[in-house]
């Protein structure tokens, strides 16, 4: 885990890079629009499936089930035993099928 140490006890560790995934989150009682930061090549069920309590969503807008923006935020921490589904939001929904 750690790259190197400084002569000053200093410790240097890799940079994980990620990128950011616009994703929708439904809650119990909330609808999260936001963004999650995922590591290049991995999806965002292997980010949900870490072994972390909390998921970290950035730039996020929090509205009750209703539809109402309650408040938005630059960084919101969601228990992920809460959420009840995600999905990115590039990918459309096709709600047409017949």
């Amino acid at each position: 885990m750690f790259t190197s140490f400084e002569d000053k006890g200093k410790i240097f560790t890799n940079i994980v890079t990620k990128e950011p995934v616009e994703v929708i989150i439904q809650t119990n009682i909330h609808h999260i629009h936001g963004f999650v930061h995922v590591r290049p090549d991995d999806r965002i069920k292997d980010e949900i499936n870490l072994n972390e309590r909390f998921l970290a969503v950035t730039d996020a807008t929090v509205s009750s089930n209703t539809g109402e923006e309650l408040f938005k935020v630059d960084f919101l921490a969601v228990n992920r035993e809460q959420i009840i589904w995600i999905y990115p939001k590039e990918e459309p929904l096709d709600l047409d099928e017949s």
